[in-house]
């Protein structure tokens, strides 16, 4: 069996609005990419494995795995399996690559996340995304993405009893650091710095109400993008090693659920396996790629993973230490918030660039001297929680 396993090339599309694109096109430019930047030949891979969330809804397009043989024809006859799992589709596809290569079924595996969300208008695009709710008890019933989230916004302020006022300074803190790395990342679907100030300082009509008390700046956005990774058993000159994965799933719903809403208790529970299989703790991390499809998830995640008490997040902000120069550096890519959030694709879009971190090639800002990174995707309103640590191999 194998020990280690390694990622050896990776590679992002643009992320954004990409009219001219389609989830074929998107999918082979990042297949191919992936296979250029490892340096390895197309017969090689001995297996795809695609996070894809909705090909269905958006793109009238459930099989599209084997897509990989019109893109790759070498690869025919090869195993091609898509897989699902929300927001963390990615990941989970990542993960199960692993498993194939640690198995010894695979010695060399492409992963690819991809989503092209911009086919539908916002209406059935919120449909869509809802379907990765609990439909019966949320969807069903009016709730959409922002509304499970503000849940969590809601629960927080009256779990540890703070107002309304400044949650909203601490939620625009958090859309300021994400445009502000955002801006430094040519991929990035939003490329506009704001400051803090500029955020709470917006118009009404700037920044509506989405799901009270969330606004517009506290949500991701809407993209088309892909993203690829090279796994392999045997490590290179550019490789970053996957030093341990977790994945911890929670209850679907988180209303009416017997989850908390102030507190992310699956990711919590991932991160702390993910990080004694790895033999760290989080100050041996100094890079994350963290799952801000809201400014509140992104705050709860600070003590999810460890950098504060719980109710006391807001301390990795007054502190700086999530940002450059800081103990652990949190979404230098701009996130979900700025870099984009196209579904299938987020989860290996946050290893792709931290292998880019990890090997001093970083696809926007760099963050010098770091040995290590995690990985946290989540998927539905909290109930798949899946953490990669990676380090230099």
């Amino acid at each position: 069996m194998n020990n280690n396993t390694h990622i050896i090339g990776a590679y992002n599309t643009k992320f954004g609005n990409l009219k001219d694109e389609t989830i074929y096109s998107l999918y082979a430019e990042a297949a191919k990419g992936a296979i250029n930047d490892a340096g390895i030949d197309i017969v090689d891979v001995d297996a795809i494995f695609l996070g894809n969330y909705s090909g269905g809804n958006f793109n009238n397009q459930e099989h599209i795995a084997p897509f990989g043989v019109n893109i790759l024809p070498e690869l025919r006859f090869k195993p091609m399996y898509r897989v699902e799992n929300a927001c963390a589709s990615g990941t989970s596809a990542v993960h199960l690559a692993e498993m194939a290569i640690k198995s010894g079924k695979a010695k060399k595996v492409l992963v690819v996340g991809v989503e092209k969300m911009n086919s539908l208008d916002t209406k059935n695009t919120a449909i869509t995304l809802a379907k990765a709710s609990y439909w019966e008890k949320e969807g069903a019933n009016g709730y959409t993405f922002p509304g499970l989230f503000a849940e969590y916004a809601k629960g927080w302020m009256k779990h540890y009893g703070y107002s309304l006022e400044q949650l909203q300074k601490y939620l625009a803190e958090i859309s300021s650091k994400a445009y502000n790395f955002g801006a430094q990342n040519p991929l990035a679907h939003l490329q506009k710095a704001r400051s803090k100030e500029d955020i709470l300082n917006l118009p009404e009509e700037k920044n509506p109400l989405i799901a009270n008390p969330l606004r517009l700046h506290d949500c991701s956005l809407i993209s088309d993008g892909a993203a690829a990774i090279i796994l392999s058993a045997e490590k290179t000159n550019n490789s970053v090693e996957i030093a341990a994965t977790s994945s911890a799933s929670d209850y679907l719903n988180i209303v009416d659920s017997k989850r908390s809403n102030y507190f992310l208790d699956g990711a919590s529970e991932a991160t702390k396996k993910a990080l004694k299989q790895a033999k760290m703790t989080i100050n041996d991390i100094q890079i994350a790629e963290v799952h801000d499809c809201f400014t509140i998830t992104e705050l709860l995640i600070y003590s999810a993973i460890g950098l504060t008490k719980k109710g006391n997040e807001f301390e990795a902000l007054l502190n700086k230490d999530v940002y450059l120069g800081g103990k652990c550096v949190v979404n230098p890519s701009g996130g979900l918030k700025s870099k984009g959030h196209p579904v299938g694709a987020t989860g290996v879009s946050m290893h792709a660039l931290l292998h880019k971190q990890l090997t001093n090639n970083a696809i926007g800002v760099q963050v010098n001297n770091a040995n290590a990174a995690l990985v946290l995707n989540i998927g539905g309103s909290g109930a798949t929680n899946m953490v990669s640590i990676l380090k230099r191999s």
